[in-house]
């Protein structure tokens, strides 16, 4: 008798602490999968849009460089062109022929004269200082009318691009009269472009020059990396924002496209978590939930800064010594039971 009551004894003992360490089997419980709670930092980073430009280093205007008029166009705006290819035919306009041939006939004057001094100087006929003066005036003439040739009044002359480049605009259509240091037509080179963004002041003050930056199209998925220029000193009254430069990585970009601009301004500190791990209540808080021995519990906090698919939080419950719910937090609230998900067993219910 006393063996068997010290069995049931040896029994209930046994059945209490189960009981203790166990959950109730009636207990319901969430699977859920968790995360370390690990101090970290993530890039902080303003948001800007704007158009793709080219580079003002990388862009060119042609001008007339005597008065003309435009014969033949060889290139429309937006036409890619390589270095070296002709862009338009210019003829000399009737004011610049007749100056060419005044030039002509000032030089044969100019050089007549200089010889026939020439021979009087050696005859005693002429002053060493009359031979000077028609020298002279040979040199001056014969300087005149390379001038006039180098700027295309001796005849037809074909423009060509200096470099590859795209032709922005053309500000001379065929048959057009154009003066001397009249705009013809602009190109900028595909290798240079920037992005030309605007901020509001309160975070333009945070760019440098050198920021990093990411820099995706509009309509795009990709983004590349850029750098900052230079950031302007003053508001844009047009727009009220302070414009931002940034250069741009070669080929990636065309002229006139509108991208977004992510500009890495420094690092916020906190508690990295991936976004899955943030939930909202119904009073708009954000808040995580941590396992405290398995047992779920509800922190509110705030969210410091994003990037991609992380957040840095902050919290003054936060326990970094209890592991962060992921998956299937939004069904838990406080004291409720939990079960890890393990490896291998994802279809667990």
């Amino acid at each position: 008798m006393n063996n068997r009551w010290i069995l049931c004894a040896v029994a209930l003992a046994a059945w209490s602490t189960y009981a203790v360490a166990a959950p109730d089997a009636g207990t319901p419980s969430v699977l859920v999968t968790q995360t370390a709670l690990r101090q970290g930092s993530l890039p902080r980073t303003i948001e800007a849009y704007g158009v793709v430009q080219a580079s003002a280093a990388a862009s060119r205007t042609v001008m007339a460089t005597t008065s003309a008029t435009v014969q033949t166009l060889y290139v429309r705006e937006g036409e890619a062109v390589g270095a070296g290819a002709p862009l338009m035919q210019l003829v000399p306009s009737p004011q610049t022929t007749a100056a060419y041939i005044q030039a002509q006939s000032a030089l044969r004057v100019a050089e007549q004269l200089s010889a026939r001094t020439t021979q009087m100087f050696a005859q005693h006929l002429a002053t060493a200082q009359q031979l000077a003066d028609a020298q002279k005036a040979e040199s001056d003439a014969q300087s005149n009318l390379a001038a006039l040739k180098a700027q295309g009044a001796g005849g037809a002359q074909v423009l060509r691009a200096p470099f590859r480049a795209i032709v922005l605009h053309l500000s001379a259509s065929q048959g057009t009269v154009v003066s001397a240091g009249s705009p013809l037509l602009d190109l900028a080179s595909p290798e240079k472009s920037i992005l030309k963004v605007g901020a509001v002041p309160a975070q333009a003050m945070l760019v440098g020059s050198g920021n990093a930056a990411r820099v995706t199209a509009v309509g795009e998925d990709q983004s590349w990396p850029a750098t900052v220029l230079q950031r302007g000193a003053m508001i844009d009254p047009a727009t009220g924002l302070v414009p931002i430069e940034i250069a741009l990585p070669p080929g990636r970009f065309l002229p006139g496209e509108a991208a977004d601009a992510a500009i890495t301004v420094g690092q916020t500190q906190g508690y990295v978590v991936p976004h899955a791990a943030i939930l909202v209540d119904d009073h708009g808080g954000t808040y995580v939930v941590q396992d405290d021995g398995l047992k779920a519990r509800k922190v509110a906090v705030s969210i410091a800064g994003a990037h991609q698919d992380q957040d840095v939080i902050r919290g003054d419950g936060l326990n970094p010594s209890q592991p962060l719910v992921l998956s299937g937090n939004y069904q838990l609230d406080d004291g409720m039971s939990m079960r890890i998900e393990q490896q291998g067993k994802k279809g667990e219910q």
